[in-house]
């Protein structure tokens, strides 16, 4: 049985993130491990993780209809409102079961920790069709609408 994460597990993906940083690949100096948007979509935890490593999206069981068990090491493809993502499946004994689909492979194109930040709410914005509860809203006239194009021209560190 897959163990449910009552409570936003975004203090604990940190703390696993900070200890397994450097582990995927090369490190961005200019990033930190910082866990965004952590909120209960369909009854499972979706968020995204930023690491000097990768930006990704992660899903974490909460009891909730999203979540699927599959084997670590394999994928799956799930529907979400902004369309299908590949999920990857991975186990820690810190924080059980997860499973992950890459917003960026490698972060070492991100110019710093603002831009990460930003790359991450415009990918929960995109997958989910809402940005989480839990972050405050600029208001309308200072957050520009998201679209695909502007999505990847920020990974590409260029302006919208």
């Amino acid at each position: 049985m897959t163990p449910i994460h009552a409570q936003d597990p975004a203090l604990l993906l940190e703390e696993h993130f900070r200890q397994t940083a450097g582990q995927n690949g090369p490190l961005n100096p200019r990033l930190q491990v910082e866990a965004i948007g952590f909120s209960r979509y369909l009854g499972d935890w979706l968020g995204v993780v930023v690491t000097p490593d990768f930006v990704r999206l992660l899903l974490l069981p909460g009891g909730g209809s999203l979540w699927g068990d599959i084997p670590a090491g394999q994928r799956r493809y799930l529907e979400l409102a902004g369309g299908t993502h590949t999920f990857f499946a991975e186990e820690s004994a810190a924080i059980g079961p997860y499973q992950w689909a890459a917003l960026v492979d490698s972060a070492a194109a991100l110019p710093d920790m603002t831009s990460a930040r930003l790359l991450a709410l415009d990918g929960l914005r995109l997958a989910t069709g809402r940005l989480p509860e839990q972050l405050p809203v600029a208001p309308a006239e200072a957050a520009p609408e998201v679209t695909r194009r502007g999505f990847f021209r920020r990974l590409a560190g260029k302006r919208p």
